[in-house]
């Protein structure tokens, strides 16, 4: 498939997770090979794509990993790069950079690709909850063009085509492992309990994010973000089959939905193939209306998911507020991975800490990353660590 000029070459942050290699079965179906991969610490793991996708650059944050990778590849031509500014380096040269990176790792890459006026297809919803404002207000001054890949963003882009400014958002949820549970049912909750996703196939920490309702959360400051929208006009219900990604409702009372079988490759596609739908035949799980489909909602418990409408309150907040957010809950889902805090702990703990976190202006990068440390050492400070 010819694709848009300005996609270019394509570079994927964070190639050896769930994203990244769906990124990588898209660009495969499209007839496509990624200039560069750029991954966290997994040498193996991105030795094999790049002798399976033959990049011509492949870069490792971990610097030992880089090494590591650097004679794994010794019989290639590949040039390996190492480090932060190694994995920078790659989203600022590529035309098209896809961000699948995990966590606030993810906001580096981000601001490399759009002070370089890049193409970012963006799946680190991090880089906009901690530093939004930065983010788009560098892309508008250099003419970064940014496409949203999370499947709930992506329905709305999708929406939003040729149509009239719309006066509410409408993100589906599916409610998580744990939906209609009491606040009293979550005391014994253990990590495979938490990542046993109904829908999605996922890394750890989106999984358990997606327990607590956390990831919805973050979804409301992505979207407010991405579609210039106040926090107060975007409303989540919970839809339990994943068939209705979001909707859009305008002025007039219309409400356009985008539905799909629920799989992440077709917002990676529809991203890296705009305005142009790639035939995805054969690729991509098509619906099925002559078999009978029941398409349900219903609100969110916010008594019991507060993380939700903590991230609501942190986006009207603004300044550092949403770092917070971000950085004590990495740091909480952190430690309940370890084993060492309850389900439960991870809300109450980042309930507590971005509530009475003291806020200032997110007016720079080393705000943001202040803010975030700071967050990560009040999380610790909570549990007596």
């Amino acid at each position: 498939m010819n694709l848009d000029k300005k996609t270019g070459n394509i570079a994927v942050v964070g190639s050896t997770g769930s994203v990244g290699r769906q990124t990588l079965e898209v660009l495969s179906h499209l007839g496509l090979r990624p200039a560069a991969l750029a991954a966290n610490s997994d040498a193996a793991g991105l030795e094999r794509q790049c002798r399976l996708y033959k990049p011509d650059t492949a870069a490792l944050f971990d610097e030992a990993a880089a090494r590591d990778l650097k004679v794994r590849l010794a019989d290639t031509e590949i040039k390996v790069l190492a480090g932060a500014d190694g994995v920078n380096e790659t989203a600022a040269s590529a035309d098209t950079v896809v961000n699948s990176a995990s966590g606030i790792a993810g906001l580096a890459p981000t601001m490399a690709a759009v002070k370089n006026g890049r193409l970012l297809a963006l799946a680190n919803k991090e880089s906009l909850i901690t530093a939004g404002g930065l983010v788009m207000q560098t892309a508008a001054e250099t003419g970064s063009e940014i496409r949203p890949v999370d499947s709930e963003h992506n329905a709305i882009w999708q929406c939003l085509e040729a149509d009239n400014p719309p006066s509410k958002l409408i993100l589906t949820c599916s409610g998580g492992p744990f939906f209609g549970y009491k606040k009293e049912h979550l005391e014994n909750i253990t990590a495979e309990d938490a990542l046993r996703h109904p829908t999605w196939s996922m890394g750890a920490k989106i999984s358990i994010d997606s327990a607590t309702l956390m990831n919805k959360g973050f979804e409301v400051i992505e979207a407010a973000y991405l579609f210039s929208m106040p926090a107060d006009k975007i409303e989540v219900v919970v839809h339990r089959q994943s068939i209705v990604h979001s909707m859009v409702e305008f002025s007039d009372g219309s409400v356009k939905a985008q539905l799909s079988c629920p799989d992440m490759r077709l917002c990676i596609m529809y991203a890296l193939s705009y305005p142009r739908r790639a035939d995805g035949e054969g690729f991509i799980e098509q619906l099925d209306f002559k078999k009978a489909m029941n398409l349900d909602f219903s609100p969110p418990d916010t008594s019991v998911f507060r993380l939700l409408p903590l991230a609501g309150d942190a986006m009207r907040r603004g300044g550092v507020i949403p770092t917070v957010l971000n950085g004590a809950n990495e740091r909480a889902v952190e430690l309940f991975l370890e084993g060492r805090i309850s389900f439960r702990g991870i809300t109450d703990s980042v309930e507590a800490v971005t509530t009475s976190f003291e806020n200032y202006p997110a007016d720079s990068l080393k705000a943001v990353y202040a803010a975030d440390l700071e967050a990560r050492k009040k999380i610790d400070e909570y549990f007596k660590l």
